[in-house]
């Protein structure tokens, strides 16, 4: 009688810590999103705790200073902040001081400075990483260039001697990046409207692709991502073409690195200055952020690489443009973007093409950012 009694007791008490276990669980957090802050003096990275529900609540500790400056100016480039070592470091760029920080990335999504690094020229504004490989594009004048570095277990970037290629004064680079298997790498110029495409060597310096480099389709290339489900597709924005000319270029990428229009490349979005791309994890969706109109404009991409336009989304943050660098999720669900005119991250639960601005977006970054280059986890 007494045991039947206890367990009277109990297993409504059980249950109620079940349910408030898996309430936790449901709305627990459930990965994080980091940004460049680009912060004059000592740059910093913001950190959120990313929830189940899509609310964003900032990092203990946040911001994390790099070690490094920023400029405290807005700088439009894609890729300016990324993950390395399977998420166990962050690498970032500080273009006031011409340096890359290597961030150690605790089970918490707390940061810890490793290392800060010169990045062998001017301005840097993009990272590429494949493995242990990383290349930046260093933008400011007249040490514009790509240069390259190994990242050893410890967190520490060693320049590659011989890896780096010069570029023309003014050429602006906007965005680098390797393809899935490693085997090419990407630059845009996008003050010159040039693409550059390379072989990577097994040392890690880089061959020029035969015809490289390549005339955009369209002013001012600048976001670029390789089809997460084939490394021979490149998609790229051109966003300055003016008015309501925006269009996005599809490439398919020879074993050498060259470059050539796939169907009615360039393929128009009707909207302002595409700038930043990303690919859904499946390779079949397409979204680009228009800067200049606020919007986020989606395409279908079929087997062969063309694009079909499935329409754009505003959202409150891009009122008055000003968006920038965006990111999926690890699972696809959510689009994370940067807003550095409104200074705020905004995020979209994704469905196919389709994108809904989160009930809790945007969330705000602090005043003094000038913030460009995200991460999700």
């Amino acid at each position: 009688m007494r045991h039947r009694l206890l367990i009277a007791v109990l297993a409504p008490l059980a249950f109620a810590l079940m349910a408030a276990s898996a309430a936790a669980h449901s709305f627990g957090v459930v990965g994080h999103v980091y940004v460049d802050e680009n912060t004059a003096g000592t740059n910093t990275i913001a950190a959120f705790d990313r929830h189940a529900d899509g609310t964003l609540a900032p990092e203990a500790g946040s911001p994390f200073d790099t070690g490094g400056a920023g400029t405290g100016a807005p700088i439009g480039s894609q890729g300016a902040l990324q993950s390395a070592d399977g998420g166990r470091y962050l690498l970032a760029v500080d273009p006031g001081s011409n340096t890359i920080s290597v961030l150690r990335v605790h089970h918490d999504g707390s940061l810890r400075l490793v290392g800060v690094t010169g990045s062998g020229g001017d301005q840097p504004v993009s990272l590429a990483v494949d493995d242990d490989l990383v290349y930046v594009a260093n933008a400011g004048s007249p040490d514009s260039n790509y240069t390259g570095f190994t990242l050893n277990r410890g967190g520490r970037l060693e320049p590659i001697p011989g890896s780096t290629v010069e570029l023309p004064s003014g050429s602006d680079p906007g965005d680098v990046l390797f393809n899935s298997d490693g085997r090419n790498l990407v630059g845009t110029r996008v003050g010159t409207s040039l693409i550059d495409s390379f072989r990577v060597r097994d040392d890690g310096t880089l061959k020029a692709a035969p015809g490289s480099p390549f005339t955009a389709q369209g002013t001012g290339p600048f976001g670029s991502e390789f089809r997460p489900t084939d490394p021979n597709q490149l998609f790229v924005s051109n966003a300055h073409n003016g008015g309501t000319d925006g269009t996005v270029s599809a490439f398919s990428v020879g074993y050498d690195g060259a470059l050539a229009s796939i169907g009615e490349s360039p393929f128009p979005d009707n909207q302002t200055a595409p700038c930043w791309v990303e690919i859904s994890h499946d390779g079949n969706f397409l979204f680009t952020v228009n800067t200049g109109s606020g919007t986020i404009s989606s395409y279908y991409i079929k087997d062969d690489g063309t694009l079909t336009l499935l329409g754009s989304t505003g959202f409150t943050g891009g009122k008055g443009g000003g968006a920038q660098d965006a990111r999926l999720s690890p699972d696809g669900r959510t689009l994370w973007v940067v807003d550095t005119k409104a200074q705020a991250i905004s995020g979209f639960s994704v469905d196919g093409g389709s994108l809904t601005e989160l009930p809790s977006s945007p969330t705000a970054l602090p005043a003094d950012s000038a913030a460009f280059g995200i991460v999700v986890t």
